[in-house]
């Protein structure tokens, strides 16, 4: 989208005598009539005629003493292939230029006709850049609290990490109590007839399991399950009864009756270690308890700080949007409601959600999906605009750093890298991020703070 954002240091010469005519179409599509010269023509076309004679290897002739007419007789389709790659490329970002228009994206070039002149024409269309009015992008009002860090906060996370390194001790002695980690073996079924037939799809964990983990805890898991279980002693069988709710995302089990046949094999105790400075040297090897405190500290300060960056794009880009308002281009918006889509569904999917129950939710999630597109769309046009009047783009080497900021990410070598990139043509989506995040970093750099109330979570630090 927005054609190439990497800047090629180099101007474009336009071609005075190229004739372009636009026909704007509703929508933001523009259709254009291409047509070059035969001086032009004429010229790359002797060029690229000259290098296949050069090393041509004709009968009857030596590598590179074959005659114009025969090299152009026999070379001919070869030659207008060439021909055309080398200058539709450049005819249309010349066309672009002449014509000033902001193009979004590229959708056809068609009709490539040569004429017996040796002129060319061609048709391509394009959707165009909405036209707007920027408001004043600098000193944007942003509010940010401090947010410093609490010592309740480096409490908390301690508490985590605690969490983190518990140990689960056998408790075989008594019966099941609400904290504690049931170890179970179990299976389903609605009027004789187990849940993995009545419902194949649905998660397994709703089918039963062997040796299956579960923390008691109140709504845990399905509706009074774990209620039901508390007294329950080791190697004991319960029945245990399941209302699904009407709403229930399983439709073959919403509004049923369930009854759960529930073995107890174990029953595991959770028990935290102990707040010293034998804990923190098991977590990181030679620091005390104070160390690990200053640590987290750290950690959680570097967080929040980013937490803030977050906080000040999401009020820069809502200043933006109230602001501005336009149309956006149907056939982009489209594409890109198609794109985020497919990512929603892969993510939901990732997080075992089935295809059934996606189904389920597709008019919710195409909506989703269209509202974030035009939020993202609406965002990089305007940004787009901002580089533009503020001349931020994108050089090499930008994107040689991106490439190896990658490369380091995936842990593969810069050259394969950047291989992939150009196998799949991403080096234009790739100079696209750079371009926006260097604007809005830009417009980040320019806000105007506004003090607000402290906020930080517990007792603040004195």
């Amino acid at each position: 989208m927005f054609g190439s954002a990497l800047d090629t240091s180099a101007a474009t010469t336009v071609a005075l005598l190229m004739k372009v005519e636009v026909e704007k179409q509703p929508g933001s599509v523009s259709k254009l009539q291409i047509e070059l010269p035969p001086e032009e023509v004429s010229k790359e076309w002797d060029s690229i005629a000259n290098s296949f004679g050069r090393f041509a290897k004709i009968p009857g002739y030596r590598p590179g003493k074959a005659p114009r007419s025969v090299i152009e007789k026999r070379f001919r389709k070869q030659i207008q292939e060439e021909l055309t790659k080398k200058l539709v490329s450049k005819s249309y970002h010349d066309a672009i230029e002449q014509e000033q228009l902001r193009v979004a994206s590229l959708t056809n070039i068609e009709d490539v006709q040569f004429g017996e002149d040796k002129s060319m024409r061609f048709r391509a269309t394009v959707v165009t850049a909405p036209e707007f009015e920027l408001p004043e992008y600098k000193n944007i009002p942003v509010q940010l609290p401090e947010m410093n860090v609490s010592d309740a906060e480096v409490d908390a996370a301690l508490e985590r990490l605690r969490d983190q390194s518990a140990d689960f001790v056998d408790a075989p002695e008594r019966g099941l109590q609400m904290g504690d980690f049931a170890v179970i073996d179990f299976e389903g079924s609605i009027d004789g007839k187990p849940i993995s037939e009545i419902a194949p799809q649905a998660s397994k964990n709703l089918h039963g399991g062997k040796k299956f983990w579960l923390h008691l805890a109140p709504d845990n898991f399905l509706p009074a399950f774990c209620e039901q279980m508390t007294g329950q002693k080791r190697d004991e069988t319960r029945k245990i009864t399941i209302a699904f709710p009407a709403d229930f995302p399983v439709k073959e089990l919403a509004a049923k009756e369930a009854c759960y046949t529930v073995t107890l094999r174990e029953i595991k105790e959770k028990v935290l270690p102990p707040l010293d400075d034998a804990f923190a040297e098991k977590l990181i090897r030679g620091k005390t308890l104070v160390d690990l405190r200053q640590m987290i500290e750290h950690d959680l300060e570097h967080e929040k700080e980013h937490q803030r960056e977050r906080v000040k794009e999401g009020q820069v880009v809502k200043y933006l949007h109230e602001r501005i308002q336009f149309e956006l281009p149907p056939a982009l918006l489209k594409n890109e409601t198609r794109r985020v889509l497919g990512e929603l569904v892969q993510r939901n999917r990732e997080r075992g959600i089935p295809d059934e129950m996606l189904k389920d939710k597709e008019k919710e999630l195409i909506e989703s999906a269209a509202a974030l597109a035009a939020h993202q769309l609406k965002t990089n046009f305007i940004l787009h605009r901002i580089a533009e009047c503020e001349k931020i783009d994108v050089s090499r080497k930008d994107v040689d750093l991106r490439i190896r900021q990658e490369a380091a990410r995936y842990d593969i070598s810069v050259d394969k890298m950047r291989k992939e990139l150009e196998e799949h043509d991403g080096l234009n989506p790739l100079a696209e991020q750079i371009l926006l995040g260097k604007t809005l970093d830009f417009l980040k750099a320019n806000v105007s703070v506004e003090k607000t109330e402290e906020r930080t979570v517990g007792e603040e630090k004195s």
